[in-house]
């Protein structure tokens, strides 16, 4: 085997390690918004089950604080795999353009804020 024929398959196998990278960072993406959407279900569970609870703000509290801690992640996320995906470069496969991660982050951080304004300014007192 030559040594240009060497070259070309350490080519390929690096670029091919980098593919594998860029995917698996997208999946870290989609985990970490898995999680941020884990802090909202939990959010609305204990509302929901302690809303009822003497003084009515607590369970609200408790709640907002759970829904902040899910768009410090959303946020989080897209900032770091949009960081991580503008310095890797995708060979053979398609990688999720970075506006399309924060479009989505920041939808759902709006969403979560639209929650928190919902919790207070909507429910029983």
């Amino acid at each position: 085997m030559s040594t240009e024929d060497r070259t070309g398959l350490a080519e390929d196998r690096t670029d091919l390690a980098e593919d594998r990278t860029v995917l698996a960072h997208e999946r870290s993406f989609a985990g970490w918004l898995r999680t941020g959407m884990a802090a909202v279900g939990i959010a609305l569970g204990f509302n929901a089950l302690f809303g009822a609870m003497e003084p009515t703000w607590a369970p609200k509290l408790i709640a907002t604080m759970f829904l902040v801690i899910a768009i410090g992640i959303f946020i989080s996320a897209e900032r770091r795999a949009c960081r991580i995906i503008d310095r890797l470069e995708a060979h053979k496969v398609d990688s999720v353009a970075p506006m399309r991660l924060r479009l989505l982050s920041w939808f759902l951080a709006a969403s979560t804020v639209a929650l928190i304004i919902a919790f207070w300014a909507f429910s029983e007192s």
